[in-house]
Parts: C-alpha cells; sequence; structure tokens
C-alpha cells in the first residue's frame, strides 16, 4: 500500500498549494471534494465549472474562487495547475483527455473510465506528457490501512487465507444518474470498484476473476447488484465480493488468515469524524482497535498534491494500479452470469 497517508498532509517545503479546477458541480464535488480542497493545506480551489453559469457561481461562492461557464473554458485558464473531474463516468476518459492535452495534472473520480484499454490510453498520454493523472480512490489513504498494512507485515493473523468484502447501499432516488445507462451507470462501477480495490490492496496484484454474477434491473438497463470470486494465483487464496444498490448499507471486510482474522466496518468512505473500528480475533480472544478519526479525503488530495510536485515518483505503482482494477472491472463483466430482474 505505497499510497497510504501516512498522517502528514500541510506542506513544509514552503511551495505554493497546488491550484484546481473543478470542471462541473457534481454531488461528490460539493459534498465532499471542494471542502476537503479548501481545507487541505497542499491545495487550493481555483476555480469551478459548470454549463450553467448560475450553478456555477453559487458552487464556486463558499469558496472564493472563479465561477467558469463552460468546461473549455476553466481548461483554457493559466491559473489552473490541475483540474478534478467529478463528471458521469461516462464522460470520464472525454474530459481527462481534454485536460491533459491542455496540460493540466488531472484527478479523476472512479473509476478512471469503464475500460481497460481506455484506462491504459489516458495512461500513456499522461506518460508522455509528464503529467500526473490520479484516481481518486481515497479510503488507502485514510491511516487505518496503515494499521492494517502493519498487523498483516507483522504476520498478527498469520498468512491470509480468505477475504470476504462487501459494499452495497440503498435504492437511490428515481433519477438519480446511476440507473443512467447511457452516462455508464450502474452497482459494479460505482460500489464494486471499492472491494475490489480492497482485495487488490489486502491480497496484491496477481488476481483473477474466477466468477460472478450480475443482476441486470430490466427497467433502467444497469446492474444493480452482483458479487465475484477472485483467486490469487500464486497459491488459490479466494476473495469473495459483494456489491449493490439494492440492499441494506453495508461496507466492510474481513480476512481470515491461519491464525487469526482482522475486520473493519465503514471501510470505505467514513466521515471524517469516524473512529474505525478494527477488530482483531486470535485464539478465542477478540481485540478492538479503536482508531483515530481521519479526513481521507483530505489525505487523498495531499498525496495527489505530492504527486503532481514530483510526477516522476511513484508513477509506475499509481498507473499499475489503475490498470490492474481496470482489468479486474472488464473480467467481472465478461465472467459474469447476467439474470434480469
Amino acid at each position: 500500500m505505497s499510497d497510504v497517508a501516512r498522517a502528514e498532509t500541510g506542506r513544509t517545503d514552503g511551495t505554493r498549494p497546488v491550484r484546481v479546477g473543478v470542471v462541473g458541480c457534481a454531488d461528490i464535488a460539493v459534498r465532499r471534494m471542494l471542502p476537503a480542497l479548501a481545507a487541505c493545506p497542499d491545495t487550493e480551489p481555483t476555480a469551478v465549472a459548470s454549463r450553467d453559469a448560475s450553478r456555477a457561481r453559487t458552487t464556486a461562492r463558499p469558496y472564493g474562487c472563479a465561477a467558469v461557464t463552460g468546461y473549455h473554458a476553466l481548461l483554457e485558464r493559466d491559473d489552473i495547475d490541475a483540474v478534478y473531474v467529478p463528471l458521469p463516468l461516462s464522460l470520464h476518459a472525454e474530459w481527462a483527455r481534454r485536460a491533459l492535452l491542455a496540460g493540466k495534472h488531472v484527478l479523476v473520480e472512479k473509476p478512471l473510465t469503464s475500460r481497460y484499454d481506455r484506462t491504459e490510453r489516458l495512461l500513456a498520454l499522461a506518460g508522455e506528457r509528464s503529467l500526473v493523472l490520479a484516481e481518486n480512490i481515497m479510503f488507502p489513504h485514510h491511516p487505518a490501512y496503515t494499521a492494517v498494512e502493519e498487523l498483516l507485515a507483522d504476520g498478527v493473523i498469520g498468512a491470509p487465507r480468505a477475504l470476504t468484502a462487501v459494499f452495497t447501499v440503498p435504492p437511490r432516488p428515481v433519477g438519480d444518474i446511476r440507473y443512467r445507462a447511457d452516462l455508464e451507470g450502474g452497482a459494479l462501477f460505482d460500489m464494486g470498484v471499492y472491494p475490489l480495490r480492497l482485495a487488490m490492496e489486502l491480497l496484491g496484484p496477481d488476481l483473477h476473476v474466477s466468477s460472478a454474477v450480475l443482476r441486470h434491473d430490466r427497467s433502467s438497463g444497469v446492474d444493480v447488484g452482483g458479487a465475484a470470486l477472485m483467486v490469487r494465483a500464486s497459491d488459490g487464496v479466494a476473495a469473495q465480493v459483494t456489491f449493490g444498490m439494492e440492499h441494506e448499507y453495508t461496507a466492510r471486510w474481513e480476512l481470515l488468515g491461519s491464525r487469526g482474522r482482522l475486520s473493519l466496518d465503514r471501510a470505505y468512505s467514513p466521515p471524517p469524524g469516524h473512529r474505525p473500528l478494527l477488530r482483531l480475533e486470535r485464539a478465542g480472544e477478540v481485540e478492538e482497535r479503536i482508531l483515530p478519526a481521519h479526513d481521507q479525503a483530505v489525505a487523498a488530495l495531499a498525496a495527489f498534491a505530492r504527486a503532481v510536485r514530483s510526477p516522476q515518483s511513484g508513477e509506475q505503482d499509481r498507473a499499475a494500479r489503475s490498470l490492474r482494477q481496470a482489468l479486474l472491472i472488464d473480467a467481472v463483466r465478461e465472467a459474469a452470469e447476467v439474470v434480469h430482474v
């Protein structure tokens, strides 16, 4: 977990914050990322773009930054170092590419794109232009995962044997973009990416999809739930992941080892004030560790800013993780038995 935040988020080298323009006024931008951009010492919300001038002004006003009408106009600004793209998934590839061609570093909401080949082309373009292209997967930056990494490195639960990971949410409101097939909505892209990435973080990249199922909603044309079984090729360790948006809210995982087990709830998107409860079971005894609260959005932005200041540092690792994740998502889609509901 080389990208896991270690607690420092402040600037110590005297450099100015990375100036970030936001492409669009999506809910995640308004609710989570703009406040985090303002709170992170390493970043500065500089401009917000919308196709609707009034919406741009309303969104930008609390941060005292520029309101821009139109996404193209944002990319043309010379006071922007990087852009954040929280648009619907169907628009990620287009606007990430445009931003890279405009000479901007780019942070894109997860997943980076909906297909491996698109992700590969974008990462290649970023590499050619010596720019950072990062995917906004925030949970690995939470210090809870530093604690998990240390426990696993110390062999506290022995060798990993099996992982179960779940991320499910209740049905979304009517009209939610997750139900829009034309915008590449669906549970796999929106929820499934979290347990898939978690499996990579805990078990490594040597995973292949053995089987999968997707529940496909006839009325909306998108998947509303599913599951996948992945196996680590080197030793047969299995990961069972479940995701969906027609369920009780569940965001947890459990890792079974040869000498114990670890589990974590609220595992992917805890609010900034949440203190994670890491449960460790060994030899019939249970230890519950209450970990410090942390704003993982701020930590993720600090990591992005560090990458912008040193684009070559960790570039291959970042790209490899995004590519491997994209490959797993493609593999789930290809392997899945589709059940129409």
